[in-house]
């Protein structure tokens, strides 16, 4: 689990670990659990059946088997509603998850990474958070100063910036 503020880098902190990792030549998929809304959090994460919602048109493969053999960073996981919380703790204790639509049980093996900038401990003494799913995901815990706080990295910063920006721009 990698905590920081907003803006901090948890996610570059998480493809750095990805692509330093026995699996870096699997995918690394990401999913930002406050981008799109908690009704289609589900789907996009366990993936669905054809007909098991209005727009569910095909059988479709959520976040986790699509990051089969490699990792699955989960970013901003404290927004998550408690009754997805449980689907998520279901499906890391048992390794396998069920598709939205259908009751037949899916086998994944994937690394877990998950960031956020809220106070998951506090969240789960408060019971805003599952304390069973925070003991699950938070076997390694990164604490990523703000920048402010990590002057002595501006430089590489610039200079992996300005790397990557000539390049692309020529």
């Amino acid at each position: 689990m990698v905590t920081g503020e907003t803006g901090a880098g948890k996610e570059v902190i998480a493809k750095y670990i990805h692509e330093n990792s026995n699996r870096s030549e699997q995918p690394l998929i990401v999913q930002n659990c406050a981008a799109i809304p908690e009704q289609l959090l589900e789907s996009e994460l366990f993936g669905h059946k054809k007909g098991a919602f209005t727009d569910a048109r095909e059988d479709r493969a959520g976040r986790f088997e699509h990051a089969q053999n490699g990792t699955l960073f989960l970013d901003e996981i404290g927004n998550l509603s408690l009754p997805l919380q449980a689907k998520l703790l279901t499906a890391l204790q048992s390794r396998e998850i069920v598709r939205v639509g259908t009751n037949k049980p899916i086998k994944v093996d994937i690394r877990l990474i998950c960031a956020t900038n809220m106070p998951l401990h506090q969240m789960a003494r408060e019971n805003g958070f599952r304390q069973d799913l925070l003991y699950r995901i938070n076997t390694v815990e990164l604490i990523l100063p703000p920048l402010r706080e990590r002057m002595e990295d501006i430089p590489l910063l610039a200079e992996h910036f300005l790397k990557k920006h000539g390049r692309e721009n020529q």
